[in-house]
């Protein structure tokens, strides 16, 4: 059986973004953990994204992510819009990376399809098929689902590259 991978999954956003940890074990998904990280919406732009990033830190200390997994951005019709979740996902890919997580990257349909079977899923479906494939996992919000999502996402996808630097770290701790 392939060592256990623990896999972080982000769902950025500048007002709220959610988190996700699961583990594998062998073909078995297991729910550990998830939030979402609100920053304060009267602060201004630059203090939000260090509420992103402390938070972002928090979750890494706590929960000891073997990888991670993050939305892609899609595309908004408010310029506005797109570049503040832009600025929110550098911020996760900037903690992640610097973490030395190996990091990979999801079109949001590909994350509904995976998890749902269909790429236009609506909210509602991710929550519920996140519920029936973590057992005892309650997303504290609709963004902790999706980033539960995106972490299921990149556990079906395989990460073998994961698994292999995870197995050889513990070995190396174990010595």
């Amino acid at each position: 059986m392939p060592a256990p991978l623990r896999i972080l999954g982000i769902d950025p956003g500048l007002g709220a973004t959610g988190w996700g940890v699961i583990e594998t074990a062998g073909s078995r998904l297991v729910h550990l953990a998830n939030g979402t990280i609100v920053s304060n919406s009267k602060s201004p732009l630059a203090q939000r994204l260090v509420e992103i990033e402390a938070g972002l830190l928090d979750v890494l200390d706590c929960h000891a992510p073997d990888a991670a997994a993050v939305e892609q951005a899609f595309v908004a019709r408010d310029a506005s819009a797109a570049l503040k979740l832009g600025q929110a996902r550098a911020v996760a890919l900037l903690v992640v990376a610097r973490a030395g997580l190996p990091v990979a990257e999801y079109a949001p349909n590909r994350i509904k399809k995976s998890v749902v079977g269909a790429g236009h899923a609506d909210k509602a479906q991710i929550a519920l098929m996140v519920e029936m494939l973590l057992p005892g996992a309650r997303p504290a919000t609709e963004h902790a689902a999706d980033a539960l999502a995106i972490a299921i996402c990149h556990a079906h996808s395989g990460g073998a590259d994961e698994r292999i630097a995870a197995a050889l770290l513990r070995a190396g701790a174990a010595r």
